[in-house]
């Protein structure tokens, strides 16, 4: 089972660990792109990135290593949507900036293989379970 439910995203939140969530193709006039969204919990509070980078052949289960979209990043990549003092309100946030479905959370790196699977489907326009790919407010 690779999603986690909502208990254990914030169990791992508490534990200080990272959750991600693959969210599709992005538009980009480099090319193809992808996005997705990262909940970091860092020094007491929730940072909520949204990351965006080319979409790449082979496709990398480590979402890390694809080439950043935004100018000027680097490998610690991202756009910094909202900080929080409270998990809960970290998930709040990235699900209202970025579409993002309190269902389909993963554990850190996790975010990759969901990447690889859009990319073996052949690069879908909708999500597994049939919806849109979600737009966030920042891409």
């Amino acid at each position: 089972m690779r999603y986690l439910a909502e208990p254990f995203v914030l169990g791992a939140l508490n534990r200080g660990r990272c959750v991600e969530q693959f969210l599709g193709p992005c538009e980009s006039p480099k090319g193809l792109a992808i996005h997705w969204v990262e909940i970091r919990p860092v020094r007491g509070a929730y940072e909520v990135y949204l990351h965006a980078a080319l979409d790449c052949e082979p496709p990398a289960g480590d979402l890390d290593t694809l080439p950043p979209l935004f100018e000027g990043e680097e490998e610690d990549f991202g756009i910094l949507l909202a900080t929080t003092h409270d998990p809960l309100d970290a998930l709040d946030a990235a699900e209202t900036r970025t579409g993002a479905v309190r269902e389909r959370w993963v554990n850190q790196s996790m975010a990759g293989d969901e990447y690889c699977d859009y990319v073996l489907a052949g690069r879908p326009a909708r999500t597994p379970d049939g919806q849109p790919w979600p737009a966030p407010e920042s891409s």
